[in-house]
């Protein structure tokens, strides 16, 4: 039996020698992404991405970033929506812990972390609610005390005071005063998602998860696992993905113009709609109808508002000004320090 607290236990889980997410399956083996669920999703980053391009006046050089890339499909499905003009100019990056998967296309840069200095589009899908945190429960002395997690068997005790760092992120983003009050200590996506933002010389940062905001937190925090397509209990063994929604108002990039919304929204506002295809075109061209009648049902799933079209869509202008189809939509702000 080994004890530690959540974030190394996690750090140890997915990405260690033998973690979770160094996997030959890899992701799609055990859950499905927005990604998974339907071409029409990279299709619509891929127009983002080309109003970027048209945002920052057409680049030499223009960055496609997929943070937490996985295998690859995101990109894949990217690199073969964008059009032949844009193709020519497109660095495209995969950033992940994983090894490069095989048969990626040959231009693709695959790297542990984001490239510093691009400019273009940063993409991260699902990546943040993997980056590894503690958790924290108030004692019944009102001392705020680090979760630790039998890594074996995930039980789990309390164990020390949370440092100050905590104890303030805590207090402006996550109160926690009453005995059993719970916390998911959200710092390390902050940090992890500034340097994000960070590397951008120019361009638009996007992060997609599983989201909540102040005045909504859930009172019993969200982690929990994946493992075959069902969610499991979450026992940091490597076995499967442990994993828990993101503090998105806590996240965001400071000083930066920004965007939260929901991906209905926001793949609305990108062309992905769930409207059925005109009756008319069944007689017409019945095959074309059923075409669009599958992509139809295809952009229904992405935009669900009980489902995938629930997530939050946290957007980032840097040095640009927000991308036409987005820019429409209410909610854009520059955050203050």
């Amino acid at each position: 039996m080994t004890w530690m607290r959540w974030r190394p236990a996690m750090e140890q889980a997915l990405y260690g020698t033998e973690g979770f997410y160094r996997r030959p399956e890899g992701p799609a083996g055990h859950f499905r992404t927005s990604v998974h669920a339907s071409g029409l999703y990279a299709r619509a980053v891929a127009r983002l991405l080309g109003e970027v391009d048209r945002a920052l006046g057409h680049p030499a050089e223009l960055a496609f970033v997929d943070v937490g890339a996985g295998r690859g499909e995101l990109l894949t499905g990217v690199l073969a929506a964008v059009p032949a003009e844009l193709a020519g100019r497109l660095r495209p990056y995969g950033v992940e812990l994983a090894a490069r998967p095989p048969g990626l296309p040959a231009e693709v840069r695959w790297t542990d972390g984001p490239p510093a200095g691009v400019t273009g589009l940063l993409f991260a899908n699902e990546w943040l609610d993997n980056v590894p945190l503690d958790l924290a429960e108030v004692d019944e002395d009102g001392v705020l005390r680090y979760t630790e997690v039998d890594t074996a068997g995930g039980g789990q005790r309390p164990g020390a005071p949370v440092s100050e760092a905590d104890r303030r992120w805590a207090e402006r983003w996550w109160p926690a005063r009453e005995p059993g009050d719970f916390v998911e200590l959200g710092g390390p996506r902050d940090e992890a998602w500034a340097g994000a933002v960070g590397s951008l010389a120019a361009g638009l940062a996007v992060a997609v998860d599983y989201a909540h905001a102040a005045g909504r937190r859930p009172p019993f925090g969200t982690l929990t696992g994946f493992r075959d397509g069902r969610e499991v209990s979450p026992v940091p063994d490597g076995t499967c993905d442990v994993t828990a929604h993101v503090a998105l108002d806590a996240v965001a990039v400071p000083g930066v113009h920004s965007l939260w919304t929901t991906q209905r929204e926001a793949l609305r506002a990108l062309g992905v709609s769930g409207a059925r295809p005109p009756l008319a075109l069944a007689s017409s061209d019945p095959a074309a109808y059923l075409r669009a009648l599958g992509g139809a049902g295809e952009a229904a799933e992405l935009t669900d508002r009980a489902g995938l079209g629930a997530f939050g869509w946290l957007a980032q202008a840097v040095r640009m000004p927000g991308p036409p189809s987005l820019a429409g939509l209410s909610g854009w702000q520059t955050l203050v320090p």
